[in-house]
C-alpha cells in the first residue's frame, strides 16, 4: 500500500519533494496558511510563489486545514523555515498520533536557545520518531529530476531507513546516518559560509577567495560540530562538504544570492526582501555567534560575518582582519 505524506509548508523544497513523491504514486497533501499558494497548487497545478515553472502532478492536493492534511498521513514533513519550526510543531501536536513519523527538511538552529531543530521538534512532539532529511539538494533541480543525493538521519536508524525507502528514486538517492548532530550542524553552518562566499562574489573577489572561505569555513563547521557531539566523518559527507559546495557555488542558493547583494552594498534586510524568501544564513550567523561564544569555539569567519551583518563592519576591512590574524598551522 502506498504511503500518505503530509507537507506542512508550501515552500520550494517541500514542493519539489511533493512533486517527486507524487510521480512515484505516493498520496501527498500540502498545508499552507497562504490561500494563494493553496489555490495555485490545486487549480493551476503550480507553486508560483515558491517554485515557479514546475508542474505539480494531480496526486498533490493542498489545503489551509492542518488537521485535514495531517489526518491519516504516515509521514509528516515539516517544511517551514527554521525560526517557525517550534510554532508549527506545537500546532501539529494538536492533531498528530504517536505512529506518524516526523521528517524535518529545514536547516538551522533555534536562535534563542541554540537547540538543533530535531531537539525543538522532540520537545513539542515527544512521542514521535524524528528524521532529518538533508544534503545538497536545490529544489529547482529536484523538481526537474536532476540526479541528487541526500541523507536521512535519525537516532534510530530504522526510521531513517523508512524515510530512505519513501524518497528513493532512480534520480534521488538517499543515504542513512545515525549522527543526527553532525547532519544538522553541517546543514546549518554551511548557510553562514555560503552567505560569506556570496558577499565575496559581490565585493568582486575571485576564485582564490571563495576556495579559502569554503575550506576554512569547513574547519569552522567541523570545530563547532565536534564540540556539540557530531562525528568528524559526517562532515566529510553529503551534509558537510557536499552541502557546502552546492550552497557556496550555485545561483539557486538564496544565501549566496543574498550575500552577493550585501557585498554590493545592499543592507541585509533589503537583500532578504529582494530574495523574497528566508535567508537562513543570516539567522544562523546570529545563533552560532552566540553558541560559539558559550562553547569557546574559534569561528573567525562567523565572527567577521556577524560584525558585517549586525554591527556595520566594512566587508573589506573584515577580510583584512581575517588575513592578518596571528600565524597558525593549518591543522591543529
Amino acid at each position: 500500500m502506498s504511503s500518505k505524506v503530509a507537507f506542512l509548508g508550501g515552500g520550494s523544497f517541500g514542493t519539489a519533494l511533493s512533486i517527486m513523491l507524487a510521480k512515484k504514486g505516493t498520496k501527498v497533501k500540502v498545508w499552507d496558511r497562504n490561500k494563494s499558494v493553496v489555490d495555485d497548487i490545486n487549480i493551476k497545478k503550480e507553486n508560483i510563489k515558491y517554485l515557479h515553472g514546475a508542474v505539480i502532478p494531480v496526486g498533490v492536493e493542498a489545503s489551509e486545514n492542518m488537521e485535514e492534511v495531517i489526518k491519516d498521513s504516515d509521514y509528516i514533513v515539516i517544511s517551514v523555515p527554521s525560526h517557525v519550526v517550534r510554532t508549527i510543531s506545537r500546532e501539529v501536536a494538536k492533531f498528530i498520533n504517536k505512529d506518524q513519523i516526523v521528517i524535518s527538511i529545514a536547516k538551522g538552529i533555534e536562535e534563542k536557545t541554540g537547540k538543533r531543530l530535531s531537539q525543538v521538534i522532540k520537545e513539542e512532539l515527544p512521542l514521535n520518531h524524528i528524521v532529518i532529511l538533508s544534503g545538497p539538494s536545490h529544489a529547482e533541480e529536484v523538481a526537474q529530476d536532476i540526479p541528487t543525493t541526500v541523507v536521512a538521519a535519525s537516532e534510530d536508524i530504522k526510521f531513517a531507513e523508512n524515510v530512505q525507502d519513501l524518497f528513493m528514486t532512480n534520480k534521488f538517492r538517499v543515504y542513512t546516518n545515525d549522527d543526527l548532530i553532525g547532519v544538522e550542524i553541517g546543514g546549518a553552518v554551511k548557510n553562514i559560509i555560503a552567505l560569506a562566499a556570496g558577499i565575496s562574489d559581490g565585493v568582486g573577489y575571485g576564485d582564490n577567495t571563495k576556495a579559502a572561505l569554503m575550506t576554512r569555513g569547513m574547519s569552522e563547521i567541523i570545530r563547532i560540530g565536534l564540540a556539540l557531539g557530531g562525528r568528524r566523518e559526517t562532515f566529510s559527507g553529503l551534509t558537510g562538504i557536499g552541502d557546502l559546495i552546492v550552497t557556496c557555488t550555485s545561483m539557486h542558493s538564496r544565501n549566496r544570492r543574498a550575500g552577493i547583494l550585501i557585498g554590493k552594498g545592499t543592507a541585509p534586510e533589503e537583500a532578504t526582501e529582494q530574495i523574497g524568501m528566508v535567508v537562513e544564513g543570516i539567522k544562523a550567523c546570529r545563533a552560532f555567534y552566540d553558541l560559539k561564544e558559550k562553547l569557546g569555539v574559534s569561528m573567525p569567519i562567523t565572527d567577521v560575518l556577524y560584525k558585517v551583518l549586525f554591527e556595520g563592519k566594512d566587508v573589506k576591512y573584515g577580510v583584512y582582519e581575517l588575513m592578518t590574524r596571528d600565524k597558525k598551522e593549518e591543522v591543529y
